[in-house]
């Protein structure tokens, strides 16, 4: 696709750093930058940045001539000293010789439009410049490099395939025949709806990767919650009482452990109460604790193991099978105590917290690796049950012996599905919701 105009930003903020850095892209960006620096189209140059006979800054250019370049067009970068003076004077004569300012995501929608990437690639990018941990990057990094469009573009040839036939079945529509075996669509259908299965609930596990895994840590009042809480932090997050009900409410805050972000919630203590505002927060934690990955049933390692067994039955009747249930014996040091749990820890002094964080990320089950497809992106989601119905009403029509042209129907609509995830469907409100929550520059 061929753009007319040429688009500048600040790809890195004045005030940052000792380095800015202006790019611009489009069919006049060699143009524009040579009536500032030395005329010359070299790859990597130095040279002085002029406004008019003005020296504004010593610069180093970089020049990627289309299509070797993000965006497919002729691409210009600029690295001036960080003042912001200086980039803002830049910017300013850039935009005066002809160049206009970007758009939010801008640069990595032209690099879309030229075929630099796909759709979900395109996606990616802004998920890699928001990871937080070393697992978002991870993932971002796979989806990136395109391992999720390559799968989904497989599946795509597959089923083109059959509907190319089914459709030339119905051109010889008088004589009966049947071009598309329909034991081996039917195979084809089984063998992509488990695929897009197991990416549907890949979801749970790269939607906890990106938000981060919410752990509820769930327990009696002053079972010592808040004190864990605050460990596991390292910082003075919740109040910490001896005064039994002092947390009414859940408290939320993240952290990274072993390179994976967790969201860590303290709720306040369960028990039966009278006051109506702790009880608000009883049925609040339980909330919680049906929304977490993960929960913690921490109790004070002095108490009767009877009474605890009877609360942890109550909880695993209340979380989904998927939901890991881990059982903290908390104030160890204080007590030799012979009661049962996953781990005995000292919430207060810290003991046993490095092998909770362990057990933490072991819960999570890890196993993924950079060759294996994880769903993070909630539009990708909805496009992969779509698919999912789609091929279900197909399937339930070749069983029933649904004609021709509205089995065709349902497998191009399964495509059209498909298709919406890498962008070989679009249209402009999609690309504009996508692009522009992108930042300038990007």
């Amino acid at each position: 696709m061929i753009f007319h105009d040429t688009i500048v930003a600040l790809s890195t903020p004045s005030g940052e750093g000792a380095i800015g850095v202006i790019r611009l892209s489009g069919a006049n960006a060699f143009e524009i930058i040579n009536r500032h620096v030395n005329d010359t189209n070299e790859k990597l140059s130095f040279g002085r940045f002029r406004i008019g006979e003005d020296v504004l800054d010593e610069v180093i250019v970089c020049r990627f001539a289309s299509p070797k370049s993000y965006t497919g067009e002729d691409v210009c970068e600029i690295s001036f000293h960080g003042s912001s003076y200086i980039l803002n004077r830049a910017m300013e004569s850039l935009i005066e010789s002809g160049a206009r300012l970007a758009e939010p995501g801008e640069f990595t929608q032209r690099a879309f439009l030229n075929g630099k990437m796909d759709l979900s690639q395109a996606e990616a990018v802004a998920d890699l410049i928001a990871s937080e941990s070393a697992a978002e990057h991870k993932l971002a990094m796979h989806q990136m490099r395109g391992g999720f469009s390559k799968e989904i573009k497989t599946l795509r040839e597959e089923l083109i395939h059959f509907a190319s036939l089914i459709e030339l079945e119905l051109d010889f529509g008088e004589e009966d025949v049947e071009f598309a075996q329909r034991s081996d669509l039917k195979a084809l259908i089984e063998k992509i709806q488990s695929y897009v299965q197991n990416l549907i609930e890949s979801f749970r596990f790269g939607n906890a990767i990106k938000q981060g895994v919410p752990v509820a840590i769930i327990g009696k009042p002053n079972a010592g919650k808040s004190t864990l809480l605050n460990a596991l932090l390292n910082d003075d997050k919740a109040i910490v009482s001896d005064i039994a009900g002092t947390t009414r409410d859940s408290i939320e805050d993240i952290t990274t452990i072993n390179g994976i972000k967790f969201r860590f919630i303290d709720t306040a203590g369960i028990r039966e109460t009278s006051d109506e505002i702790e009880a608000m927060g009883v049925e609040r934690s339980y909330a919680k604790m049906k929304q977490a990955a993960i929960v913690i049933y921490l109790f004070d390692s002095r108490d009767e193991q009877s009474e605890h067994l009877k609360i942890i039955e109550d909880l695993k009747g209340q979380i989904s099978a998927e939901t890991a249930l881990i059982t903290v014996a908390n104030k160890s040091d204080i007590s030799v105590s012979s009661i049962k749990a996953d781990l005995k820890i000292a919430a207060k002094s810290g003991h046993g917290l490095n092998e909770l964080r362990q057990l933490l990320s072991n819960q999570l089950k890890l196993t993924h690796t950079q060759s294996d497809t994880v769903v993070t992106n909630t539009r990708h989601l909805q496009a992969l049950k779509a698919t999912h119905a789609a091929l279900r009403k197909a399937f339930e029509g070749i069983e029933t012996g649904l004609s021709g042209d509205l089995l065709a129907s349902d497998i191009r609509e399964s495509l059209h599905h498909l298709g919406s995830i890498t962008g070989e469907i679009t249209t402009e409100d999609l690309l504009g919701n996508i692009f522009g929550k992108f930042c300038i520059g990007k």
